[in-house]
């Protein structure tokens, strides 16, 4: 038993030995963002970009996916009570099943995450959706 402990000791060593031979590994040199010049020198956000104003006027907010229609008369008298205007959806959003409001562009900014969380306690199979406002019909 002895004699396989010092057989097991000696070939760590040789390998531990062996091992350091090898050449070490060199870390790659990063170049600094300063260098790069042009216009991607900063970081910028998305809503400061030139894109983004003309995307966001295409773009919807639309909450609903419930069973009923009554449930969703019952969401948009909760709405019209926070001054969030909405309007019903005719038919249904492409890959969506139930029914929808559409939330108006101006009554976006009210409808934050804390109201979104409280209106998705009441409202069990509530889900938000953001899509193009293009191809989709609602009740004036």
């Amino acid at each position: 038993m002895r004699w396989l402990f010092l057989l097991l000791l000696v070939l760590n060593v040789v390998y531990y030995v062996w091992h350091q031979q090898e050449a070490p590994l060199r870390a790659k040199e990063v170049t600094s963002l300063s260098l790069y010049k042009g216009s991607q020198q900063g970081i910028r956000l998305l809503s400061e970009s030139r894109e983004a104003p003309s995307q966001k006027d295409n773009e919807c907010l639309y909450l609903g996916a419930l069973a009923s229609p009554e449930l969703l008369d019952s969401l948009r008298q909760r709405l019209i009570s926070l001054d969030i205007r909405a309007r019903k959806v005719v038919g249904r959003l492409p890959d969506s099943q139930g029914w929808w409001l559409q939330i108006a562009p101006e009554s976006r900014r009210l409808l934050d995450a804390t109201v979104l969380a409280g209106l998705s306690h009441d409202f069990k199979d509530l889900k938000d959706k953001i899509m193009l406002c293009e191809g989709v019909a609602t009740i004036e």
